[in-house]
């Protein structure tokens, strides 16, 4: 077999401090798997210093910050004991590999499961929270929407507190569309002025169910001048990683008195969350109520 020429390779020629200067500064960590691909020198390199798992770390700090690694670098069955420190840095690395692949934003879908509960409802069960899973206001031409109760004084806010479908999602965007009251006179939109959200895990879902990780937003304006009611959508600026499966999303001030009762209400008819849930190979258990988290990885086997 003839003998490869490593002359023109700069891993070869570099200090290893400049090389892993260079790779560490990819954008993305799925771009060390590409890089891993181009020689065997270049695989080695990168599974050796773990560049891929220190890119994963620093595109998502939330994961270090909220989440136990250590499962997904120790040994867990016998060969793996027996094996060799490469063995397992190989591991390592395949590992942060599919995490890298499974936060993709590329592929976004629809991350709401359940609509757990709101601070307020007018009508229950005819106008509760269950009803902004449904895309639009009107189900078989029934008006659907979530209603709070009624309010003399404009600043009194809202929540509504919903729980993602895995425990872990990468959120680019939120949309909420405000209820247009199309069965009153003047059609009037019981809209908020702002909203904001909040993203993490339930520290004690028996004490109280705003208690929040730190991980929120900045305020955005729900509405502009014209109070119109299609479904608003908020990029963020970056995906944010949502580590423990909830989404709050808190309604801040009301524009809307009803004529009937003079009273202020906030209406909405449909919120959605637009990101990536991890894929099936990785689960998140919750450690209560210190809100740390356990990332598994399961092999496609252990799946089936």
């Amino acid at each position: 077999m003839p003998k490869v020429d490593n002359s023109g390779d700069f891993i070869f020629w570099f200090a290893e401090e400049i090389s892993m200067k260079i790779l560490t500064n990819l954008d993305d960590p799925s771009d060390v798997v590409r890089v891993s691909s181009v020689s065997k020198l270049w695989r080695q390199f990168v599974i050796e210093h773990d560049i891929c798992k220190q890119l994963c770390l620093k595109k998502f700090p939330e994961i270090s910050g909220a989440v136990e690694l250590n499962n997904l670098i120790e040994p867990v069955d016998i060969g793996l004991r027996n094996g060799t420190e490469f063995e397992l840095l190989k591991r390592n690395h395949k590992i942060f590999s599919f995490l890298a692949k499974a936060l993709s934003p590329v592929i976004t879908n629809d991350c709401l499961s359940t609509a757990i509960s709101a601070s307020s409802t007018d009508n229950y069960p005819t106008e509760s929270i269950v009803h902004t899973l449904q895309p639009g206001d009107r189900n078989q031409n029934v008006a659907s929407y979530w209603s709070s109760s009624g309010q003399h004084e404009p600043s009194v806010p809202e929540t509504l507190l919903y729980e993602l479908v895995t425990k872990m999602c990468l959120v680019s965007e939120i949309h909420v569309q405000p209820f247009q009251a199309y069965f009153q006179h003047r059609y009037p939109i019981y809209s908020c002025k702002a909203v904001r959200f909040k993203m993490g895990h339930l520290r004690n879902l028996g004490e109280s169910d705003t208690d929040f990780s730190d991980n929120e937003s900045e305020d955005h304006t729900l509405l502009d001048d014209r109070f119109e009611s299609f479904l608003q959508k908020f990029e963020l600026p970056e995906p944010a990683l949502c580590v423990g499966g909830y989404l709050l999303v808190e309604l801040l001030g009301r524009v809307q008195k009803q004529e009937i009762d003079d009273l202020y209400y906030i209406c909405i008819a449909h919120v959605q969350i637009v990101g990536r849930p991890l894929l099936p190979t990785f689960d998140v258990e919750m450690h209560e109520p210190s809100g740390k988290c356990l990332l598994k990885h399961y092999s496609e086997t252990e799946i089936e």
